[in-house]
């Protein structure tokens, strides 16, 4: 395969005098629009873009295509729109974007050979080796929320070949600014499951700090105030932390995906030989609060109501 050209097609044309619209005369299909998805998809249309989505509900593909962006009737036929293009896929659950891409009806119907499929979403890691194995494949899972999202500056872990990852990186480049490229097929989700370990237990950590002060008698927005001055600063004690003193549990990140994350971080030690009793506590916690509880639809911040 001529990677050279591949990736000299997908590459900005640095000479372009409208550096602003990098992404001009690149089509680009987009899979998901989702509270992330959406958000990337339009930058990548406002950075020049030709953006074909295909959503499974009406309502977000409506608001793309009054956007600019055209929508494709099937997967099929986004895929033979893009040809040897570049997908972005912002979906769920692993057995989802199993399906889109390589189920009945879904994007391998119409893909071409050269197409590139970027795998925006937290997936796990065998299924993402079996993939890259089929099709020309970047996992790129992130970091960020919904606000980075929004604002354009998610961390992206990447994984894949060299050669798919600089075809990639003019997109990473539009909806990102923590770019990494980790290593083979399988790197990305990898280190996004070590963030999501990270994340997952100090939600609960924080969680239980400000509720022992709380029922101490001393002010939790106070003593988050204070701690934010120390050494157990966080964006986690910062961001829901803040959430947690005002019980605003509105979904960004909803739990029931933190849960979905952390299923997948245990099989992942499991299968690696690690040991981990924090890591087991937390799946407890996390399968108490949305089976248990019924919480699966608040913030992942909602945590905190297990020690209410």
């Amino acid at each position: 395969m001529d990677w050279e050209g591949v990736c000299h097609r997908w590459l900005p044309d640095v000479s372009s005098p409208d550096m602003s619209k990098p992404l001009k005369g690149h089509k680009i299909g987009f899979v998901g629009l989702g509270n992330m998805g959406r958000a990337n998809a339009r930058h990548l249309h406002e950075a020049g873009a030709e953006v074909v989505v295909w959503n499974r509900s009406d309502a977000p593909a409506e608001a793309a295509v009054a956007l600019g962006m055209r929508r494709a009737a099937s997967l099929p036929e986004l895929s033979r729109e893009i040809g040897p293009g570049a997908i972005c896929i912002n979906l769920t659950m692993t057995d989802v974007v199993e399906n889109v891409v390589f189920g009945p009806g879904g994007l391998i119907e119409g893909l071409h050979k050269d197409s590139l499929i970027i795998d925006f979403g937290t997936t796990g890691v065998p299924e993402t080796k079996k993939w890259a194995d089929r099709v020309n494949w970047v996992d790129a899972p992130v970091s960020g929320g919904q606000v980075g999202a929004e604002a354009a500056t998610l961390t992206i872990m990447a994984g894949g070949s060299e050669a798919n990852f600089q075809r990639a990186l003019p997109i990473f480049q539009v909806v990102g600014k923590n770019i990494t490229h980790l290593g083979l097929s399988g790197a990305g989700q990898v280190t996004k499951l070590a963030n999501q370990l990270i994340v997952a237990q100090t939600i609960d950590a924080v969680a239980q700090a400000l509720r022992m002060a709380e029922l101490s008698g001393v002010d939790p927005a106070l003593v988050r105030k204070a701690l934010l001055g120390g050494f157990a600063e966080s964006r986690i004690l910062d961001l829901h932390g803040d959430r947690m003193v005002r019980r605003e549990f509105a979904p960004g990140g909803r739990a029931t995906l933190q849960l979905k994350d952390v299923r997948l971080m245990s099989q992942l030690a499991d299968s690696v030989g690690l040991d981990s009793p924090t890591l087991k506590n937390s799946l407890a916690q996390w399968e108490k609060l949305v089976h248990e509880k019924g919480f699966g639809d608040l913030d992942h911040s909602g945590l905190f109501r297990l020690y209410e």
